[in-house]
């Protein structure tokens, strides 16, 4: 059975910090690079930080020196740490396997996402 599934959402501040996680299978885990992607109102979703098997990491240039991307093995689980937050990283936050997991069906796989709301 394939589980994606996002925690640690919450409204925050501008400057503050959230740390978002993703429980995911085992085989998803194993054999695949693990992504964080983000779906404002209105806009597309978007992959913003990524981090393979071998631990190669990847952000967005929004991002970038601003959030960090990790991965437990043993527990399946991947990380955002989401440091200086500011308004425009509104957003529901996904993880998923990059590229993402795709249903026999033709369509993607996608958790239900973690709202992270920063505004004063």
């Amino acid at each position: 059975q394939v589980q994606l599934e996002e925690s640690g959402g919450g409204s925050v501040q501008p400057g503050g910090s959230l740390r978002l996680s993703c429980l995911a299978s085992a085989i998803i885990f194993r054999f695949a690079a693990m992504g964080w992607y983000r779906q404002a109102p209105g806009k597309q979703r978007e992959l913003v930080a990524r981090i393979s098997l071998g631990g190669r990491l990847d952000y967005a240039d929004s991002v970038k020196g601003r959030f960090t991307i990790s991965r437990d093995s043993a527990r399946n689980t991947a990380y955002l740490q989401m440091n200086s937050l500011k308004p425009e990283d509104t957003a529901v936050y996904y993880c998923n396997a990059d590229p993402p997991l795709r249903l026999a069906g033709g369509s993607d796989y996608w958790g239900q996402g973690t709202q992270v709301t920063v505004s004063s």
